[in-house]
């Protein structure tokens, strides 16, 4: 996971007033698991756009952290 996909889930978790974690595994469900809603998602959606230059979720919302990091990391290779 890119420091950056880390930090803005946090920030994410923060914001709402949830525990941050120390880590997350690439099955962590952002609905089931990090408790997201709409809101939640539409704002890592604007955090991870305003710090790539690139909107995430442009293929759909993404049900686990894995998928976001896949995504970035296909956007670097390519």
């Amino acid at each position: 996971m890119t420091p950056i996909l880390f930090n803005a889930i946090n920030d994410v978790l923060e914001s709402a007033g949830r525990a941050t974690r120390a880590r997350f595994e690439p099955e962590v469900r952002f609905a089931e698991d990090l408790n997201f809603d709409s809101l939640d998602y539409a704002e890592l959606a604007v955090r991870l756009e305003e710090t790539l230059g690139w909107d995430v979720f442009k293929a759909g919302v993404p049900v686990t952290v894995g998928e976001v990091g896949q995504r970035l990391a296909a956007k670097a290779s390519g």
